[in-house]
């Protein structure tokens, strides 16, 4: 096994730098400034040379390739999908014995906030009805084309966009949680080209993400503030022009800067929280106030066709009977999704740590992707109704002309319009703030090794930039340039990501080699035949039945487990190989074994301390009752546990003698060389 084959613990030195300075990785750094800088001032000085410029551009990749969109997301769905359903999804995004950091409901919020919330709001109504009255091919505005209507946007809104985003947040979490690299794209290449990863090679696909991920954003908050400007106008009658919306790209900047300042947390989760919450009261007044029963039936029986209709529409190019409306939507759509992925993909990476794989895919992808399709129903549908019925007559032509006003225009059919009107408007400048501050998040962890703990004025930095990137594209070409930009910045991303996907599998291909090697039933002592072993069995039951105190295994720790790796380590010694005994003790509570093995992955044998929540009726084995813990008031015992690379192995060896701890370590190790050896 060569050394490109193995993943290193702990990020490249040059990242280690104190929290809340200033962090840079000067050559993603300074060569994306240098992008941009020339991008917005060619941009700028430029305006109808850059509007037709990027007119060409999208005409020419979706001439040329749109069938290299259609293979990319193709591949990205079937491998999301291998990877649940396969054994490989048991693997965590982190230690084996990580736990998720956030509770479903705040994290669904946070993804579903960061993923796609300004592009429903934006396009809940207006993409079906647009497909209704222009579809592809035939006729519009009759019964087949609404429900041909309905089926595009759910394809287009479906799986295939949030498995784009899984599988970025999959490979981003899984090298930097479960093996100590950088939260950055680069990390996905260590299994192909090793630490040359941390030269220019590595540098490259971090700028390409970078870029990608400025153009997706800036499309999305474009979309974003379009939609306030018309919201405003159909409110309180404020003009529709570029100045006004560049106007207010730099107020929502601002209160993003706010989010920015107050952090994960106080910040994006909170205003997250808020928004889903303001999304579900408005989805279910419009299911209430619209039509209930024909919502509910299209729903299902559109459902239906989707997923039966899945394979021959991912596949579908229209090459016999050619149309530009493939590249309006279709093409425009996938390259929004990629663009967006580095974006979403690492930050729903950032908040996922402790999640296994399936648990992350089925929780990120199909939930989401229900709330979106429902979302689309409900809203598409009703607008559809809308226009059959003839209860507004126009209806279609006005969305047709300015799509940005199809939403308010909708709620003028419900009751309370006004205060729905509103409350809509408050969503999207919430969406557009939560999406710019957990983008400079992202795009600050892209420039600086993967690190969020950066001084305050870089993360401010990125959220000026976003904005500054939306400023120019909307004064360049407004709405068309924008979605040219995530087209074109997702062309050289998704050749990052397919190499990156390569490397992924690979990893995991190595780590469930191990697994495989590793695993079974929980261990019992190891038996030992000696003249003072027949004791032992009795100690071992009263360890089981009673509950340890974190400092009786403090002491076991030191008494047996030391000695014992010590004792095992002076044989390895002995035998000419490299390794060292680690005792950490006294800062963290643990002790461990480490063997070198060169250019491959190193064996970790590793006894922590650990506590749990104790059970009713639990006491210590000196009859006392555990001791409560001072930051929640609740009651634990401790346990001596074993922790491989991989993280904790969830068995105790509280009470085992030294001879069984070598003999368990001895086991540990040949399955360890055993490892090697296969993926040799």
């Amino acid at each position: 096994m060569t050394d490109s084959t193995v993943v290193p613990r702990g990020p490249h030195p040059d990242s280690r730098a104190a929290a809340g300075s200033w962090i840079i990785d000067k050559p993603v750094f300074f060569w994306t400034l240098t992008f941009l800088a020339l991008l917005a001032g060619g941009t700028v000085a430029f305006p109808q040379a850059s509007a037709a410029l990027f007119a060409q551009l999208q005409h020419g990749i979706v001439h040329y390739a749109s069938w290299y969109y259609v293979m990319v997301v193709a591949i990205i769905l079937v491998c999301v999908l291998f990877l649940s359903f396969s054994r490989i999804g048991d693997i965590k995004l982190g230690p084996d014995h990580s736990t998720p950091a956030y509770s479903n409901v705040s994290w669904f919020a946070m993804l579903f906030s960061a993923g796609m919330g300004i592009g429903l709001m934006f396009y809940g109504v207006a993409e079906p009805v647009m497909h209704f009255m222009s579809p592809p091919q035939g006729e519009g505005g009759d019964i087949d084309a609404a429900g041909q209507a309905m089926r595009l946007t759910f394809f287009h809104w479906g799986i295939h966009a949030w498995s784009i985003y899984a599988i970025v947040a999959l490979i981003l979490g899984y090298f930097a949680h479960r093996h100590g690299l950088p939260l950055t794209l680069r990390s996905a290449l260590y299994p192909l080209i090793g630490d040359r990863i941390y030269g220019p090679i590595g540098a490259a696909v971090d700028v390409f993400a970078i870029i990608g991920t400025l153009c997706g954003i800036a499309t999305s908050l474009g979309l974003g503030v379009i939609q306030i400007n018309s919201g405003l106008n159909y409110l309180f009658g404020v003009e529709i022009s570029v100045s006004v919306q560049l106007m207010l790209i730099a107020v929502t900047i601002g209160l993003a800067t706010v989010s920015v300042v107050m952090g994960l947390d106080a910040g994006i989760k909170r205003l997250s929280e808020l928004n889903i919450g303001f999304a579900g009261l408005l989805l279910i007044g419009v299911v209430i106030a619209g039509p209930t029963i024909f919502i509910l039936q299209t729903f299902l029986q559109n459902v239906g066709y989707y997923f039966s209709e899945i394979i021959s529409k991912t596949f579908n190019l229209y090459a016999y009977r050619p149309t530009d409306w493939l590249g309006g939507w279709t093409i425009l759509y996938w390259g929004w999704w990629l663009s967006w992925a580095p974006f979403v993909g690492l930050f729903i990476a950032r908040i996922s740590r402790g999640r296994t794989i399936r648990q992350f895919i089925l929780g990120a992808m199909l939930v989401p992707c229900a709330f979106n399709l429902f979302w689309m129903s409900v809203f598409g549908s009703s607008a559809i109704d809308l226009i059959l019925s003839n209860t507004m007559p126009g209806f279609g032509e006005v969305v047709q002309a300015n799509p940005a006003v199809a939403l308010f225009h909708f709620l003028e059919s419900l009751p309370l319009s006004a205060l729905l009107s509103v409350v809509s408007l408050v969503m999207v400048v919430v969406f557009f703030v939560t999406s710019a501050d957990s983008g400079a998040m992202v795009l600050n962890m892209l420039s600086a090794h993967g690190r969020d703990d950066t001084a305050m004025g870089q993360r401010v930095l990125w959220a000026l930039m976003i904005g500054l990137l939306t400023m120019v594209l909307l004064y360049a070409g407004g709405l068309a340039a924008l979605q040219t930009a995530s087209i074109v910045g997702a062309l050289p991303f998704s050749l990052a990501l397919l190499w990156a996907m390569w490397g992924f599998i690979k990893a995991l291909k190595i780590d469930y080699a191990k697994r495989e090697v590793q695993i079974g039933a929980v261990p019992s002592p190891p038996a030992v035949v000696n003249s003072t072993g027949s004791g032992q069995w009795r100690q071992r039951l009263r360890v089981l039945l009673k509950f340890p105190s974190d400092t009786q295994v403090l002491s076991f720790q030191r008494r047996v487990v030391h000695p014992a790796l010590e004792q095992f380590a002076n044989e390895l010694r002995n035998n000419d190989v490299d390794c060292a005994v680690v005792d950490e003790l006294a800062e963290a509570q643990r002790v461990r074994l480490e063997v070198f093995h060169g250019g491959e992955l190193d064996f970790v044998y590793e006894v922590r301390c650990r506590y749990h929540p104790l059970p009713s009726g639990g006491f210590t084995a000196d009859g006392e009752s555990v001791g409560e813990q001072p930051d929640d008031g609740e009651a634990y015992y401790y346990r001596a546990e074993v922790h491989f690379f991989e993280g904790g192995q969830d068995y105790d060896v509280m009470g085992w003698s030294q001879e069984q701890i070598v003999l368990d370590v001895l086991q540990r190790y040949e399955a360890h060389l055993h490892f090697l050896h296969s993926v040799s």
